[in-house]
């Protein structure tokens, strides 16, 4: 079972209805009691739109630690107004946890076998990423 980071640690998945292709959310999630969407890094989000009130969770795949497509793709769901849970699944690291969340993402859903390599301590380095926001930061000062 894959670990999910949160800004409060690593906790097990509690997700328990699966997840569908943004392509079959028209014919699953009619009689759904919750609605998970599994999307690739390169999804075009607009086949969500108008449709984004029925979703709860959006799992947005990374497929390699170089490919940075799914942070805009976290950012332009939130800009459409999606505001149900989001989360990184895959290749994410915990350097890249504060652009994960500023991006837009909930949490991140990594194997056993990274969190073994880059313990919560790792992560919780870069949990505090509010704070440490450049718009934040700037507002503070005028």
């Amino acid at each position: 079972m894959n670990v999910i980071v949160t800004d409060q640690g690593f906790v097990n998945d509690d997700w328990a209805h699966g997840f569908i292709a943004a392509a079959d959310l028209e014919t699953s999630a009619a009689d759904a009691p919750a609605v998970a969407i599994d999307l690739a890094s390169d999804a075009d989000p607009t086949i969500l739109a108008g449709r984004l009130d029925g979703v709860d969770l959006i799992r947005v795949d990374f497929p390699s630690f170089s490919d940075g497509r799914g942070f805009t793709l976290a950012r332009r769901l939130r800009l459409m107004g999606f505001n149900g849970r989001l989360r990184a699944r895959g290749h994410v690291i915990a350097d890249q946890y504060t652009m994960v969340r500023r991006s837009g993402f909930d949490e991140v859903e990594i194997a056993p076998e990274l969190a073994k390599r880059q313990p919560w301590e790792q992560w919780q380095a870069r949990a505090a990423w509010q704070s440490h926001d450049y718009q934040n930061r700037l507002r503070g000062a005028v």
